[in-house]
């Protein structure tokens, strides 16, 4: 086994990351720079449950291991007992090594408790007090870099590394079976160009107005392509979807060229859907991340969230090692319309942005999204759809 002289004995290696679909997925290089590494080790990669499916089939990793968040609304005593099995259950695994992506204070203790030798994480003055001790090696986050960047550091630091950057998730073969088939009983075919369209997000002030998103998926459909409309379950983003459609006349019969999927898909037939996709449009979310992991040219809508640490990650140009670790950020402006290899951010150079709050002025709307124009957004999708060759407007 290949080894540092600060690593020895590690067999066993769990990477910690308790946040949401798209966080989960963009922790990819670090768990290829682990494994190819420690070529002999197996990797488990905890996760928060419902985001498990983003990894689930990735071959790099042995194991995967959710945590229950159902857990959070039991009462205090049941809360309190089903944790300490659940801690239990990671001491008895063995690890040599915990990987903290996270930053929490769960996090923390999981790693602690764990009983691993080495434990690698972020360094931060929040959370408990002792906290910083729980962590054998830390590192303090440099803000600026793209969050792939960023969670690379913290194994880099200690001579673990890769120079393939990519981000990737596995489709199974019944997944996109599934969306074939979707696809043949509304009469489109390999030959159409379709667009992906995602339109909503779990916080609302990341979304574009109702009829800018109504205009541009009339315009796309006018032009005689296919939009595969998609969102979460959610019951908030559902009724943005309807709201969506009601704008847009036409669109009910199964030959209008729109498949609404809102709400219906798995987190695999969502890049099964990129992935048969010339196109993914919409705003900031995890299916933006996932249509960049099968490699469709992606336009993004950002509005308080900054491009520079959270944008599409583009795999051809990580893959071949142009944006290694202390290369240029692959968006290196604060803010504005930002290209990354075949993906585009749109958003306003305003001074403000990014805030990273919730809205202007606590009113859940963000006005730099909605200053945003159909027409900058179809011009930007004009020349995205020409370069790939398949251009029908």
């Amino acid at each position: 086994m290949q080894t540092f002289p600060e690593f020895r004995g590690v067999n066993k290696i769990l990477v910690i990351k308790l946040r949401h679909i798209g966080d989960v997925l963009i922790t990819v290089p670090v768990i290829r720079a682990l494994k190819e590494t420690f070529p002999d080790a197996s990797v488990s990669v905890l996760v928060n449950s419902g985001t498990e499916d983003v990894l689930a089939g990735n071959p790099l990793i042995d194991e995967l291991i959710t945590f229950d968040q159902k857990m959070i609304d039991l009462s205090a005593v049941a809360r309190y007992l089903k944790e300490i099995r659940f801690l239990k259950k990671i001491r008895l695994k063995g690890f040599d090594m915990t990987v903290d992506l996270t930053g929490g204070d769960r996090a923390a203790i999981l790693s602690r408790v764990s009983g691993a030798g080495y434990r690698l994480g972020w360094k931060s003055g929040k959370g408990f007090i002792g906290k910083k001790y729980f962590h054998t090696h830390q590192v303090e986050p440099h803000g600026g870099k793209h969050m792939v960047l960023q969670n690379l550091e913290i194994v880099s630091r200690s001579g673990i590394n890769t120079n393939n950057l990519s981000v990737d998730i596995h489709i199974p073969e019944k997944e996109r079976m599934i969306i074939k088939e979707t696809l043949r009983e509304y009469n489109i075919t390999e030959h159409d160009t379709i667009v992906h369209i995602h339109p909503t997000s779990r916080w609302l002030f990341k979304c574009w107005k109702n009829e800018y998103m109504a205009d541009i998926t009339a315009w796309i459909i006018e032009k005689g392509m296919k939009v595969i409309l998609t969102s979460a379950p959610g019951k908030n983003e559902i009724e943005k979807v309807r709201k969506i459609l009601s704008l847009v006349s036409g669109l009910q019969t199964k030959n209008s060229g729109l498949i609404n999927l809102s709400g219906k898909t798995t987190i695999k037939q969502l890049a099964a859907i990129s992935d048969i996709s010339d196109l993914f449009f919409g705003v900031d979310s995890a299916p933006m991340h996932i249509a960049a992991a099968v490699n469709t040219p992606a336009v993004a809508l950002f509005g308080p969230s900054g491009a520079f640490d959270w944008g599409p990650w583009d795999n051809k140009s990580s893959g071949s090692g142009v944006q290694g670790l202390g290369a240029e950020n692959p968006y290196s402006h604060k803010n504005g319309i930002q290209r990354s290899g075949i993906h585009t951010v749109i958003q306003r150079d305003w001074d403000c942005i990014p805030c990273g709050k919730d809205g202007c002025n606590g009113s859940k709307k963000s006005r730099c999204l909605e200053d945003i124009t159909p027409d900058e957004v179809k011009e930007i999708i004009s020349e995205k759809l020409k370069n790939t060759g398949r251009h029908k407007c």
